[in-house]
C-alpha cells in the first residue's frame, strides 16, 4: 500500500527594507560674491572705454599747441576754436553767391556726392552681379576694370568739364566715376564666391534668374555689397573736396580754397575738422544700416 505523502508548501516571507534613517542634509552656505575687480564695474567700464580716446585726443591737441608756438602762422587750438564758435553762430547766411554759410557749403557738398554716389550704386551694384554671374561678361570686364580703376579721380575731371560744359556736374562725374569701382569688384567678389551646391540645387529646381538672385545671391552677397558701399562712400567724400577746389561754386572744398586765397588759417583747420566728422558720421550711418540687413 502506497503512502501519500502531503507536501506543506512553504511560504517564504520577505522582509521589507528599512530605510536607512536620512541624514539631515548640511546646509551649505553660498560664497559670499566676492567684490568685483575694477575694471569689471560698469561705471569704470566705460571710463576704461572712453578714456583712451580722451588720452589720445588730449596729446593730438598738446602736440597741436606746441607745433603752434614754434610756428607762428599756425593758429592754435584756443584761436582757432575761438574762430569756429563765431563760425558757427550763424552757419546758413547769404551774402552773395560766392559768400555763404558753412552750412550751405556742407549741405551743397553732400547733394553732389548724393547725386554722384547714387548714380554709381545704381549702375555698380547691378553691373557687379552680372560680373560675378557670368564669367563671359566676367573675363571682358576684367581688362577695363584694371586699366581704370587706378587713374586717379581729378584726372577724369578734365573729360567732365569738356563734355558737360559746366562744373557742377562735372564734379558730380568724378565722384561717380571714382566710387563705382569698390561697388562693382565687391559685388562681383561676393558673387563668385557663393557655393557651387546652391547653383547646382538652382539648376535642379529649374528656377528663373530673377528667384536666383533673390534667393541665393542677394543674401549671400550682401556682406560684400555693404562693403564695398562704405568704400565708395568714403572714396565719394575724399574726392569732393578736391574736385570742388578746381570746379569752384558753392561747396566746402570751394570754401577751403577761397580761404586760404583769403589767408584764413583757422577757417582752413575747421574746415579740416568738418569734412573728418562728416565723412566719419556717413561711414557709421553706413554701418548701421549693414548691421540691420545683417540681423535681419
Amino acid at each position: 500500500m502506497n503512502t501519500v505523502t502531503a507536501i506543506k508548501p512553504t511560504l517564504t516571507v520577505v522582509e521589507p527594507e528599512t530605510p536607512a534613517p536620512t541624514q539631515p542634509r548640511a546646509t551649505v552656505a553660498a560664497p559670499a560674491p566676492k567684490p568685483a575687480a575694477w575694471y569689471k564695474g560698469k561705471g569704470l567700464q566705460t571710463l576704461r572705454a572712453i578714456l583712451p580716446p580722451i588720452i589720445g585726443f588730449a596729446l593730438f591737441v598738446g602736440l597741436w599747441a606746441i607745433i603752434s608756438q614754434t610756428s607762428p602762422n599756425l593758429p592754435g587750438p584756443i584761436k582757432t576754436w575761438q574762430s569756429a564758435v563765431q563760425l558757427f553762430a550763424d552757419p546758413f547766411y547769404q551774402k552773395g553767391p560766392n559768400d555763404q554759410g558753412i552750412g550751405w557749403n556742407i549741405l551743397n557738398s553732400l547733394q553732389r556726392v548724393g547725386i554722384g554716389f547714387g548714380m554709381a550704386a545704381l549702375i555698380g551694384i547691378p553691373l557687379g552681379f552680372m560680373i560675378g554671374r557670368f564669367k563671359f561678361l566676367n573675363d571682358m570686364t576684367a581688362p577695363i576694370i584694371s586699366l581704370l580703376r587706378p587713374v586717379s579721380p581729378l584726372a577724369w575731371l578734365p573729360i567732365g568739364l569738356l563734355v558737360f560744359k559746366a562744373a557742377n556736374p562735372a564734379a558730380i562725374w568724378v565722384i561717380f566715376i571714382s566710387s563705382i569701382w569698390p561697388m562693382i569688384i565687391n559685388t562681383a567678389v561676393g558673387v563668385s564666391r557663393v557655393p557651387q551646391d546652391y547653383m547646382n540645387v538652382a539648376k535642379v529646381l529649374n528656377l528663373s534668374e530673377w528667384k536666383i538672385f533673390t534667393k541665393i545671391l542677394f543674401p549671400a552677397v550682401l556682406p560684400y555689397m555693404m562693403t564695398g558701399i562704405r568704400l565708395s562712400i568714403g572714396v565719394a567724400w575724399l574726392v569732393i573736396v578736391a574736385a570742388e577746389m578746381l570746379t569752384g561754386g558753392v561747396g566746402i572744398g570751394f570754401w577751403v580754397w577761397d580761404e586760404w586765397n583769403n589767408l584764413n588759417v583757422e577757417h582752413i583747420i575747421i574746415a579740416i575738422f568738418v569734412v573728418g566728422i562728416v565723412g566719419l558720421l556717413l561711414e557709421y550711418a553706413l554701418l548701421l544700416l549693414a548691421k540691420r540687413f545683417n540681423y535681419e
